[in-house]
């Protein structure tokens, strides 16, 4: 006969397990290494994610640090050698990894806040130049983002090739790469580049509309520039928002554990949350590492131009 006796101890059985599970993997894991590629200022990059790590931090009962990487060369190579255990991602970056054998698994990804949960590249001119589209381009200079950088360099290598130019760096009079989202748009608008590859989602959300907001972006005479100073000039089409990844070899508990503090995020610590969103994210959307099996096939077709353009 069960007994409410017999259903308390196993109750007080299960939660002495998950209770010791937790320990184990906290002995082993005493601190977590959480690192992003800043598409800002790295100042900017820090008071947006501290207190989401912070969060992270009580939620899961161990110290997370946070870790700003160069680039996403950076995030790859620290996920491989163990060093970093959960990752900010970029789509192209995320199948860059998982075709170099790095044990990374998603398991989240951003929830506009329009309820979508994927974003553009563009390619950027400014309004007051002649330039409406790609072909009054050749010659001009292109302003990149970073080589693994998805809507920064991929997607557009991969939509320049739908338009006939499968060899950027010819048909360009230069092609540089600016090291982030923000130096692209700051080369654009000072006028040492005519085009900039940039992420977009909608007018209210993008890096340009951030730096808008900041007042980062400056006529020649000191003014702020505002939206319709840019305009785009070729849109792809819709890309997956990039994953956050941790280390495959984590336990599946702590694993478990990082999934839930990220979806509780916007409920447990809203102002933590508020302040990373910056009011253009409403959540984090459950992923699986197949999600982004599209990006792995883009980027096979981008390193077959590479080795293409080689030979």
């Amino acid at each position: 006969m069960i007994t409410r006796r017999i259903v308390l101890a196993g109750a007080a059985a299960l939660a002495f397990t998950a209770s010791a599970s937790a320990q184990d993997w906290k002995s082993k894991y005493p601190e977590l290494t959480f690192a992003v590629v800043p598409a800002e200022n790295a100042s900017g990059v820090t008071e947006r994610w501290t207190p989401f790590v912070a969060y992270l931090s009580k939620e899961l009962g161990i110290k997370v640090t946070l870790r700003i990487a160069n680039d996403y060369a950076a995030v790859i190579e620290g996920q491989r050698a163990g060093n970093i255990h959960i990752a900010s991602y970029g789509s192209a970056s995320f199948a860059r990894a998982r075709l170099t054998g790095v044990k990374t698994d998603a398991f989240a990804n951003d929830i506009n806040a329009d309820g979508s949960t994927g974003y553009y590249s563009v390619f950027f001119v400014k309004a007051s130049s002649s330039y409406k589209n790609i072909d009054q381009l050749k010659g001009k200079n292109l302003g990149l983002v970073d080589p693994n950088s998805t809507s920064g360099n991929n997607v557009p290598r991969f939509e320049l090739d739908k338009l006939g130019i499968s060899d950027a760096d010819g048909y360009f009079g230069k092609v540089v790469f600016t090291g982030s989202h923000e130096n692209a748009m700051l080369a654009l608008s000072q006028g040492t580049v005519e085009v900039a590859a940039n992420q977009w989602t909608n007018d209210d959300d993008s890096t340009l509309a951030q730096m808008l907001h900041k007042g980062m972006l400056k006529n020649a005479d000191g003014s702020p520039m505002k939206k319709d100073d840019f305009r785009i000039v070729h849109k792809s089409a819709p890309i997956i928002n990039g994953p956050y990844a941790y280390n495959s070899d984590l336990p599946a508990d702590l694993k478990a554990a990082i999934a839930k503090a990220f979806t509780e995020a916007p409920t447990k610590d809203k102002a933590a949350f508020d302040r990373l969103s910056d009011g253009q994210k409403k959540g984090f959307n459950p992923a699986t590492t197949k999600d982004w099996d599209g990006a792995v096939e883009l980027i096979k077709f981008v390193d077959a131009l590479r080795k293409k353009k080689a030979s």
